[in-house]
């Protein structure tokens, strides 16, 4: 019923807090199903893990400018939230209550998703246990990994995909 990159999504998001690996996810299946739509529904979900993981790194005004956006999006779809199994008014509260902490500068603190579905939860929290994390944990601050991934990963397949990019627009001109 919900696709497999949403449910690992939903691991991370409420387990090893990994936002990160969060915005992986969800972009690698928004780009094969709806690439297009920069408002499609898990460019929502994608731009409140960014925003989530630039708070927890002080990025105050990165933060609220992503979630601004997110909140954006989900606002105009409280139906595609619902079919995520998701309650729309609570998390655009929630996500409200957000932009507050970050205006006001308070520090990062872990959130969960208001997930309706019991059926979704149970499965959400099964993959959670299997990827050896612990549901409704919070962030843990000393893990570098983790807090400054973007720093660590290998872009060798980015900077090659960017200068593949280039070149095609340079050979169209």
């Amino acid at each position: 019923m919900y696709p497999s990159e949403y449910i690992h999504f939903l691991a991370h998001f409420h387990g090893d807090r990994d936002y990160f690996e969060c915005h992986e996810l969800l972009e690698d299946y928004w780009k094969k199903t709806d690439s297009r739509n920069k408002n499609s529904i898990w460019v929502g979900f994608i731009l409140l893990s960014v925003s989530l993981y630039h708070h927890r790194r002080n990025n105050f005004s990165g933060a609220q400018r992503t979630l601004a956006k997110a909140i954006q999006i989900f606002e105009l779809q409280p139906d595609s939230i619902t079919k995520l199994g998701v309650n729309p008014e609570l998390l655009i509260h929630l996500l409200h209550e957000q932009v507050l902490l970050l205006q006001n500068g308070e520090t990062y603190r872990s959130i969960s998703i208001p997930i309706l579905d019991t059926s979704l939860t149970e499965l959400a929290k099964k993959t959670c246990e299997q990827k050896g994390f612990i549901w409704g944990n919070q962030s843990d601050m000393t893990n570098k990994f983790i807090i400054d991934r973007h720093k660590l990963r290998d872009r060798t397949s980015i900077i090659k995909e960017r200068m593949q990019s280039l070149k095609t627009r340079k050979g169209s001109e």
